[in-house]
């Protein structure tokens, strides 16, 4: 019997059946649906940040005081001030490969304007901070290097801090608002740039001049941290070796002593986030996938339900000629022609849960083509796997047996 023929009965069979046949299929549906959704969220995450940190320059560094932190091990207050403004001096002095630098210090407080008063910090940097982050003052203008020198109360505002200390619309610039008790004028407002994927309000901020924040505010003597650009995004690591060696000699280490600050780089920040979301992509994939498998014996019981209930039919097939091999296809043609359609709607589902996600949580999603590839091998596998047993025990039934059966 040729394939067309036994495609014809195996249609005719399932149409006889079509309730159960689409329950049957359900847990198909259902398992690829899930899992092209959860492939599709776990891509868009890791596209989505990936994006976002090549907006901030994949050649940024960042130096923060204190060794690495191993074994859960807190550090101390002293370790964590390690970074002076000398060192931001010699860095600035003799490292080539650094295209643009910022101190870092950040004081945390209360900002007021008339009644009104946001929770938020002062974060102090230089006037290349916007070089390295790829900010721009929407309104009015960043602050000078002799701002920096005198240590002026300036600070240029985020949009959400302007749109908490002004609600009702009020131009900011010129304005004094207040740091706690220090007042500041508002020479600039940053243009906004929203939330990142990681739920943090990236215009929820205030820079500030970093004389002023650790003079006026924090009255310290030492650094937060150190930001910077390498020249080219190729030299970034051997910058980062040449920011060592300055720093360790600045910080008279002898060899064999551990630094006692941290480097870290834009790109080792990248791999490290790819790393973790691509393992939470799979996992997810994975929870997704036991519905899939789930599909599976749901397929395989149905078809030995449906085995037993056509013994007779298998019979009188067999007593005018079938062969074995001819029923072991028709019953496997209809556990994948069930395994394959559940396929093709779960791909459907899933491309409607994905979009559903993006429209009404406005998560980032991404659907891969080779999700849906993979997905439906994976479903077509199954429908194989699971009717294969089913299929074998029907072509071994005995023709007489079978026509007996009641």
């Amino acid at each position: 019997m040729n394939i067309q023929n036994l495609m014809k009965i195996a249609l005719k069979a399932l149409n006889n059946n079509k309730m159960r046949c689409f329950l049957t299929m359900l847990g198909v549906i259902i398992g690829v649906g899930a899992v092209i959704a959860m492939l599709a969220i776990g891509n868009g995450s890791k596209n989505s940040i990936k994006a976002q940190i090549s907006e901030m320059g994949s050649n940024m560094i960042m130096i923060m005081p204190g060794a690495e932190n191993h074994g859960g091990v807190r550090q101390s207050a002293s370790d964590m001030q390690t970074l002076k403004p000398a060192d931001y001096d010699a860095l600035e002095r003799d490292a080539e490969g650094i295209l643009y630098m910022t101190p870092s210090v950040n004081g945390s407080g209360q900002w007021i304007y008339g009644n009104n008063n946001y929770p938020s910090q002062a974060q102090g940097v230089n006037t290349q901070y916007l070089d390295i982050r790829q900010r721009k003052v929407a309104e009015g203008e960043m602050f000078s290097e002799e701002d920096v020198k005198n240590a002026a109360k300036v600070c240029v505002l985020g949009k959400t801090l302007v749109d908490n200390l002004f609600p009702d619309g009020t131009d900011p610039l010129g304005k004094v608002v207040r740091f706690g008790k220090i007042p500041m004028t508002v020479i600039g407002v940053l243009e906004e740039k929203g939330y990142n994927t990681m739920g943090q309000d990236q215009d929820d901020l205030a820079l500030v001049p970093y004389t002023t924040v650790m003079k006026r505010i924090l009255a310290s003597d030492y650094l937060q941290g150190i930001q910077a650009s390498a020249v080219d995004e190729e030299r970034t690591q051997e910058t980062i070796s040449e920011i060592r060696e300055i720093l360790r000699g600045q910080h008279k280490l002898r060899d064999g002593e551990d630094d006692d600050f941290t480097i870290r780089s834009m790109q080792e920040l990248a791999e490290m986030i790819s790393s973790t979301s691509s393992m939470m992509t799979v996992l997810l994939a994975a929870v997704a996938g036991i519905s899939l498998l789930v599909g599976g014996i749901g397929i395989m019981n149905i078809m030995i339900v449906s085995v037993t209930e056509r013994t007779r039919e298998i019979g009188l097939r067999m007593s005018i000629g079938a062969t074995g091999r001819d029923i072991m296809m028709q019953f496997l043609i209809e556990a994948i022609i069930i395994s394959v359609t559940g396929g093709i709607l779960g791909i459907l589902l899933g491309a409607g849960a994905t979009w559903m996600i993006s429209f009404f949580a406005h998560w980032p999603v991404d659907i891969s083509s080779g999700s849906v590839l993979l997905s439906f091998a994976v479903c077509t596998i199954i429908g194989v796997i699971f009717g294969f047993y089913p299929a074998a025990k029907a072509s071994n039934l005995d023709p007489i047996e079978a026509i007996r059966y009641e």
